[in-house]
């Protein structure tokens, strides 16, 4: 009676909700790709994955001609035997992108029906550590906004209760970046964490450098300084510095993070539950990162990221970028400066179906 009777997939555009701007490419738009997968007991699940402008129809093909048939006619209470049919059924565009973001909806959309059968949450069925975490913001901190702006959204945010504010650097000179962050710093004061990310814009030798440059400033985090291929990159750079290096939102297999792990090359993992491909490899990367003692800060996705960062004891961070308010009925609850993962069986998240159907474009 579990077995999965119906499989759909769909793409929906969704606009972006400010302009975000980086070291290397703007937000242009959210293209979500949506799956929902029906079983003969009459529950649906609903997963879905994302990019930020390109590659959508890419995954939406990969769902339709090759995923989707695999799935239909699995128990879809057998979530891990799932997940590798459909991975061993992608070996020729596998480790990748397109593939780990196909594979995600899927996933979301099991692990859904599993809470839903469980009459649980997402946070609880995926580990139970806490209902609630801190909460960082990244809204004030895009790269195009001038340094009174970053000044004002941080102190913003602290008015808030927030802890932290990540604020984009990748300036021509470096002396720029490090007078940004500086007045940041002057302005909130000791007691609140400011993360640093470059977006792969540096090479190691610049990283380096402008690392110092930022150390003064008490940085929590340098976000993906290098190319995330550039293992030994980022070996050197941890080496060099006192900062934390974050990576992990262009990182697409457990694999690639054992390897950052075991040569000491990233301090912070920021694993993302779409481009890993799921929830399910999503918690082996988290419980990977645990046996090393690296806390987990995901990427994005703050709707879905704020069940499973509660779900893991080191959970440390979500960020906070709205981007699903368009096509959703419920916004994440905010307490204190933490985000309360949803209670509601399921994933957690309030879909609005007219809005969504509004915005499918295929």
């Amino acid at each position: 009676m579990c077995q999965v009777v119906k499989a759909d997939a769909y793409l929906v555009d969704i606009e972006v909700e400010t302009v975000r701007t980086d070291a290397m490419q703007t937000f242009v738009k959210q293209e979500t790709i949506f799956v929902e997968l029906a079983t003969a007991d009459g529950l649906t699940g609903v997963g879905y994955s994302y990019t930020i402008g390109t590659g959508g129809r890419a995954v939406l093909a990969m769902l339709r001609e090759h995923l989707l048939p695999v799935i239909v006619g699995r128990d879809s209470r057998e979530v891990e035997g799932a997940w590798r049919a459909l991975y061993d059924s992608t070996r020729a565009t596998s480790v990748g992108v397109i593939t780990g973001l196909a594979l995600a909806a899927v996933d979301l959309a099991l692990w859904d029906l599993r809470c839903l059968r469980a009459g649980e949450p997402l946070w609880r069925v995926a580990g139970g550590f806490q209902g609630s975490v801190p909460l960082y913001d990244t809204e004030g901190g895009w790269l195009q906004l001038d340094q009174d702006e970053l000044v004002a959204a941080a102190l913003a945010s602290r008015e808030k209760g927030w802890t932290g504010v990540k604020i984009k650097v990748g300036k021509p000179s470096g002396s720029e970046d490090a007078r940004r962050i500086r007045a940041v710093r002057e302005a909130v004061g000791d007691g609140m964490d400011i993360m640093v990310d470059a977006n792969q814009s540096m090479t190691a030798a610049e990283a380096i450098r402008r690392a110092a440059l930022l150390e003064p400033y008490d940085v929590s985090w340098f976000e993906e300084p290098l190319p995330a291929d550039d293992v030994a990159g980022h070996e050197r750079l941890s080496a060099a510095t006192s900062i934390p290096i974050a990576v992990g939102e262009s990182i697409y297999s457990v694999g690639h993070f054992r390897e950052y792990l075991q040569r000491g090359a990233a301090g912070i993992v920021q694993v993302d539950v779409s481009r890993i491909g799921g929830i399910t490899p999503w918690l082996k990367v988290a419980h990977l990162a645990e046996a090393f003692n690296v806390v987990v800060c995901p990427h994005f996705l703050m709707e879905i990221h704020v069940s499973l960062v509660a779900a893991v004891p080191n959970g440390r961070y979500v960020e906070h970028i709205p981007q699903l308010r368009a096509v959703t009925t419920e916004q994440i609850q905010i307490l204190d400066g933490r985000a309360v993962a949803p209670d509601r069986p399921g994933l957690g998240i309030a879909w609005d179906r007219g809005r969504i159907d509004d915005r499918r474009v295929a």
